[in-house]
């Protein structure tokens, strides 16, 4: 047994999760008979990991290049989404990936914010979820607001919703569904 718990000290949390040792949820919410304790609410979805970061860019085929013949990283064909107003370029990374961003049409979120920012820059991070509902359902129950309160289909093809920056630290958050 002490051979067993010397190699889980050694061994990082992240790698305990993904092995399966430890559960996704803590179990510190729940008593011994695994009931939750009253005045506790149980989270029926958690954070996974980064999907992306995405960067508005004020010319598409440029940024693509750098990313592609400068970093010699390995970018997706531009990808028109005029639901979102947005044409879109993927940029694979060894543990997340890049999401270029290039408005499409007159009122494309992306114009406004390149008219603000003429260089560009972050506009966004995407993170995964396993309960993109129960995500917004929790998250607007404490007074995080959702920019769009019902999933929309986003990039890639999985629903999601975009949290208010003012709620998150200045920071624009994309919840997609994994």
């Amino acid at each position: 047994m002490a051979a067993f718990v010397t190699f889980i000290r050694r061994l990082p949390t992240i790698t305990l999760l993904q092995k399966g040792v430890f559960p996704r949820h803590p179990t510190c919410t729940r008593t011994m008979s695994g009931a939750v304790p009253q005045g506790v609410s149980e989270r029926l979805w958690s954070l996974g990991k980064l999907n992306h970061v995405a960067i508005a860019v004020p010319n598409l085929e440029s940024a693509t290049a750098l990313y592609r013949d400068v970093m010699g990283a390995k970018v997706s064909e531009v990808t028109p989404l005029p639901e979102h107003g947005v044409y879109t370029v993927f940029v694979e990374l060894g543990n997340t990936k890049l999401e270029l961003l290039h408005p499409l049409g007159e009122k494309s979120p992306i114009e406004g914010f390149l008219k603000k920012n003429a260089a560009g820059g972050i506009h966004h991070i995407c993170i995964e979820v396993d309960n993109i509902t129960e995500a917004v359902k929790q998250l607007t129950s404490s007074q995080i607001r959702a920019l769009n309160p019902e999933p929309k289909i986003g990039a890639h093809g999985k629903p999601v919703v975009f949290l208010h920056p003012k709620d998150c630290n200045g920071v624009l958050v994309e919840l997609e569904e994994a």
